[in-house]
């Protein structure tokens, strides 16, 4: 026969804690910052041309099925690609020239606003204030030179003798100073088209080097990593284009209206700025700001200028790039402005705009590979610590007001029973967990009590509403999860019952106690708290149980049989109509009834319940009461000696 309740042993694996996620060492960090900083004349064309490889390969995949080879779809998908970018380039190098000519014509504007910022006082101190700076530094510029000797009064000054200074620069130092500046980025752009390319022809042999570097024990693993990546980053930049497209169209249309010169080109830097996370739309918007305020005399333009672009921010934040996308990059907020950072001054201006892109792929390195697991941990958008551990880490910190919010939260999707189930009593055995290995002080416990009973005292209008709005029967689950309904139990009507809770052993059991009280009030019982100072042997007689119909006893601890029994015998002892239950609270539940029927039977309870929804069931069921089974004590007899024997003890 199986052991009626699991030992110490078995809490501790039940609620054994996560591994602990390893990190690197400080030097392994200093070398790879440092490799990627003096080295970013390679690694930046790489990391380029591995971002444009993502976002060309399902290009590529499509050409392949409609039946063009390998290499001649490559090539052209590589080509269009780059033939796009220069066009882009084109367009705005034609754009800026075109404005730089216009730019004379406005400084009339632009005067005329600075005197009327004068004249109103708007801005005057901060104006004056420039100008004496700027007028003091020309004038200290201009002072002579006290050290130099003065000019004799006898000799009369020189005239200034003019001075013609002709270039005689050889044709080919003239073609050398065009074209020099121009070698470099040439250069790095067809480094990248040739390492794009390759890149894209060799793309299985590379997915094959790279499992067998990092993942050739798990290929499952690496190639669900690798595929991921590719998924990830290709829809991220291809999102990410059609969204800065949906904001740029309407942005150059809006100023082409407003009469903003050379809308096209501002339409065309706000798609591209737009890569650049946060920063990116705000330097968009200032340059057409900077043009409204020096074409039209008055404000007006500025105002529509600006107001356009905070109305097409609103938009395609809140409206179009949830609906496209989403949070589907796998990064929290503060990673991304982070990672901005780090890549902005590792790689400069170009760090800005792959640093979204380049952080996904290290993210989701770590969800998938082991030894990077901290990655994802650091700057992933999933949770890092589970329900239960999150809210037990609120109450080991004394604070019920951000556990009450995280609950809030989640009774927005499960019913009160269930977060009590998966959530709370969970955490409530990391506590029990603690106490038992005696890393939890009496004070630390009793704090971790009083929070959770703070907790459930602030679920209590959650719980009325719950009861209000349900009609008959809850079920568990998932609310308005249609996937779950099968397993779904429905919980009993508990009108016109009365329930004792109470905890068994600590304070910890008294908020268990508290916890299964509030969902029986739920269900329309009329249900009562004790605590388990009131189990005790000399305070049992002293409870009203003259209107209870059955007493519930939880134990967080399950090595706690004994004493179970013993309340057990007592409170039928006190009231022998009384229906006992006991409840070994257990993170996972445990689904074997007839194990928990023979407990029952050997402790002379009523029921067993290793859960929230096995007790409630328990606490509400109809069914009569067990009679109280007396104990027969025997006593050993010494059986008499035959007449005429001896016994063995006097003989010897």
């Amino acid at each position: 026969m199986a052991s009626p309740a699991r030992g110490l042993d078995d809490i501790l694996a039940a609620a054994a804690p996560q591994p602990r996620t390893s990190l690197p060492n400080v030097a392994t960090i200093v070398t790879t910052v440092a490799a990627l900083y003096f080295g970013r004349e390679v690694f930046l064309p790489i990391a380029i041309a591995l971002l444009l490889t993502f976002a060309l390969a399902p290009l590529v995949s499509v050409l392949k099925r409609v039946g063009i080879p390998r290499l001649p779809a490559v090539i052209a998908s590589v080509l269009g690609a780059f033939a796009v970018l220069a066009l882009f380039s084109f367009m705005i190098a034609s754009q800026v020239s075109e404005l730089a000519q216009n730019i004379p014509a406005y400084q009339t504007n632009i005067l005329a606003k600075i005197r009327s910022l004068k004249e109103t006082g708007v801005g005057g101190g901060i104006i004056a204030r420039l100008s004496g700076v700027v007028e003091r530094v020309g004038q200290e510029i201009d002072k002579q030179d006290t050290s130099l000797p003065a000019a004799t009064a006898d000799k009369s000054p020189r005239e200034p003798v003019p001075v013609e200074i002709v270039s005689r620069e050889k044709p080919l130092e003239v073609l050398q100073n065009i074209v020099g500046p121009l070698i470099s980025p040439l250069g790095s752009a067809g480094l990248i088209i040739i390492v794009v390319i390759f890149m894209l022809l060799e793309r299985e042999d590379l997915r094959d080097r790279f499992i067998r570097l990092v993942g050739y024990g798990d290929l499952h693993r690496t190639t669900e990593a690798l595929r991921d990546a590719g998924k990830r980053v290709g829809r991220y930049l291809l999102m990410q284009l059609v969204v800065n497209i949906v904001y740029a169209i309407p942005i150059t249309l809006g100023l082409w209206i407003l009469g903003i010169p050379n809308a096209l080109l501002w339409g065309l830097l706000a798609l591209a700025l737009r890569f650049v996370p946060y920063i990116g739309p705000a330097i968009g918007m200032l340059l057409p700001l900077f043009l409204a305020l020096a074409v039209a005399p008055g404000w007006s333009l500025v105002l529509w200028t600006a107001g356009l672009f905070v109305v097409m921010e609103l938009i395609t934040g809140n409206v179009v790039e949830p609906w496209l996308y989403g949070s589907r990059t796998g990064l929290s907020p503060l990673a991304i402005i982070v990672a901005a950072v780090f890549w902005t001054w590792l790689w400069g201006p170009l760090g800005l705009v792959l640093s979204t892109p380049l952080t996904v792929c290290l993210v989701v390195l770590g969800r998938h590979v082991p030894q990077f697991e901290f990655l994802d941990v650091l700057f992933g958008n999933e949770p890092v610590l589970e329900p239960h551990a999150r809210l037990y880490q609120r109450l080991l910190a004394g604070d019920p007001d951000e556990a009450t919010d995280h609950a809030e939260e989640m009774l927005e999707e499960k019913y009160l029973v269930d977060f009590y189930d998966k959530v709370a009593i969970p955490a409530l055995l990391l506590g029990e967990r603690d106490r038992v290995r005696g890393v939890m002080g009496d004070l630390q416990r009793r704090q971790v009590a009083a929070s959770a009973l703070t907790l459930v005292a602030n679920l209590d209008e959650n719980a009325q509403e719950e009861a209000d709005e349900e009609d008959g029967p809850i079920g568990t689950g998932e609310a308005g999860d249609d996937s779950e309904v099968e397993d779904d139990v429905e919980l009993p009507d508990g009108a016109g019952m009365s329930v004792l809770c109470a905890g068994g052993r600590g304070e910890l059991d008294d908020a268990a106690a508290a916890m299964l009280a509030q969902v029986l009030e739920v269900q329309g019982a009329t249900a009562t708290k004790a605590g388990f100072a009131d189990m005790e042997p000399s305070s049992i007689r002293r409870l009203e149980l003259e209107t209870i119909d059955t007493v519930v006893v939880g134990f967080l601890n399950r090595d706690s049989v004994k004493h179970a029994r013993f309340l057990v015998r007592r409170l039928k002892r006190a009231k022998s109509a009384l229906r006992v239950g006991i409840v070994f609270w257990s993170e996972a539940g445990n689904d074997d009834k007839e194990a928990a029927a023979r407990l029952a039977q050997d402790m002379n309870a009523d029921f067993v319940a290793h859960g929230m929804v096995d007790a409630v069931l328990g606490a509400l069921s109809k069914d009569p009461p067990v009679a109280l089974k007396l104990v027969v004590k025997r006593r050993m007899r010494r059986k008499r000696p035959a007449p005429g024997k001896v016994p063995a003890a006097a003989a010897s």
